[in-house]
């Protein structure tokens, strides 16, 4: 028989189809699965309930979904804190081509802890910095994930352009289009889980089109689809890289992408910030998928991305944290409120985006980019049970009667529970599962060794 929880007395948004809403409503989570949800009290005479939580002044969502990251950046956090994006990248490729397994998975852990903490459910990783003779750096990160208890899309990344082919990173930090191939395949045949409840899936992840080569670009497009697998890279970011692009390849960087078979459903690009009209219409076309990173596309000076423009268009539109490196804080719950704020100092001023739309892209607009929007990204009977307890009812946001206003515009809120698949990962702000603490002793000792071997040289 099922096992039961019965969540009651809160706040309920769905995020389904139809935005439905619930001021006072239940959930009935049994085993992994959603149950049942609506109005009033759960039903009565329910079999196997193991726990009934009273969650009166709280807001019940669908976990956040992140997709897009890069958790070895944890590492580097507060350096290059003035720097446009391809300066950032020329003054830390040095200290990142230094990295190895156990840096990589304590900043795996840093990052997984601080994203689970602040409600997210399903984290995405795109890593694409293997150094030679670093060691099993996509297991780490992946056993990092699993420890944690979050839902995760390893990016197997790649980068085989370096500076002697006109490229950013050094030499020693990139692979041969051979090896990158290779031990794609590699990842994907050893950690890809296709089924509906699925923990960890890896996706095809070159890393951006100035840092790899076209035959890398079509190559790896080629082995995810015959993989059946999704494929993931970095896109219009930057005045820089259009011009980049321009120069290289003779079109500009969606041009580009449509060239080499990256667009289409399956695909989907971190940033777009400098796209036309065009672009959002090809994207829009074929169903290519955005990662929106307001706070990274701030603190590199990127630009505003047209989000409002895209979902006019029907481009599916997720939000991610991006590194750490670029996004200190490592948090995606404050980008619903940064998605918002930032897109309102765009063209269409305060008709940008509000809370409902913010937050339908931190759950199932992020669904849908990973491709598991069937599963994941909504409350509905049937779906996995990856939910968050916001906590509303404290001085931070008792006055707001509106609790999704209250979630988006508001500070922070506290989470008083996470679920993953009906499992519990998180309570009053703490991590189950892991020991933040000690988590927090390793990175600094991590962080602190490689800042030390990058001096060396």
């Amino acid at each position: 028989m099922a096992q039961r929880i019965v969540i009651e007395n809160c706040a309920i948004a769905t995020v389904d189809a139809d935005d439905t809403e619930y001021a006072s409503g239940y959930m009935v989570v049994a085993d992994n699965r959603i149950e049942s949800l609506g109005a009033g009290k759960a039903p009565e005479g329910l079999e196997d309930v193991v726990r009934r939580i009273d969650a009166t002044g709280h807001l019940v969502t669908p976990g956040l979904v992140n997709t897009h990251h890069h958790f070895y950046q944890w590492l580097t956090r507060g350096l290059a804190t003035d720097h446009n994006l391809f300066n950032w990248l020329v003054a830390l490729y040095p200290t990142w081509a230094r990295i190895d397994e156990q840096m990589t998975y304590t900043a795996a852990q840093g990052s997984l802890a601080t994203l689970a903490r602040g409600g997210v459910t399903t984290a995405l990783d795109h890593h694409y910095v293997f150094p030679k003779g670093s060691g099993d750096l996509s297991g780490a990160i992946i056993r990092a994930a699993r420890e944690t208890g979050i839902r995760f899309t390893l990016a197997r990344g790649s980068m085989d352009r370096s500076e002697k082919d006109g490229g950013l990173p050094p030499d020693f930090a990139v692979e041969t289009l051979e090896g990158a191939l290779a031990a794609t395949e590699a990842t994907v045949d050893e950690h890809h889980d296709d089924s509906f409840d699925a923990m960890t899936q890896v996706a095809v992840a070159p890393c951006s089109p100035f840092s790899v080569s076209t035959e890398l670009m079509q190559q790896g497009a080629e082995l995810a689809r015959r993989k059946g697998v999704r494929l993931h890279t970095h896109g219009s970011e930057t005045v820089e890289e259009e011009q980049f692009c321009k120069e290289l390849f003779g079109m500009g960087p969606t041009d580009y992408f449509e060239s080499t078979g990256w667009l289409g459903e399956d695909v989907w690009m971190a940033h777009c910030v400098h796209m036309n009209d065009s672009d959002i219409a090809a994207f829009a076309r074929t169903k290519t998928g955005v990662a929106h990173c307001p706070s990274s596309n701030a603190r590199l000076a990127a630009g505003i991305a047209r989000v409002p423009d895209m979902l006019a268009a029907g481009v599916p539109v997720g939000l991610g944290v991006d590194g750490t490196a670029s996004n200190e804080s490592g948090e995606l719950h404050t980008e619903l409120r940064n998605a918002l704020l930032i897109n309102r100092l765009g063209a269409h001023r305060e008709a940008a985006l509000n809370a409902r739309q913010a937050l339908r892209l931190g759950t199932y607009g992020g669904a849908q980019v990973l491709g598991r929007a069937r599963e994941i990204g909504s409350l509905e009977p049937g779906k996995l049970a990856d939910l968050v307890l916001w906590r509303l009812d404290t001085l931070a946001h008792a006055s707001i009667a509106d609790p999704v206003t209250a979630l988006v515009f508001g500070a922070a809120a506290p989470v008083t529970a996470s679920f993953v698949g009906g499992r519990q990962i998180a309570e009053n702000g703490r991590l189950l599962h892991v020991d933040e603490d000690a988590i927090a002793r390793s990175t600094r000792e991590e962080a602190r060794r490689l800042a030390r071997i990058a001096a060396q040289g």
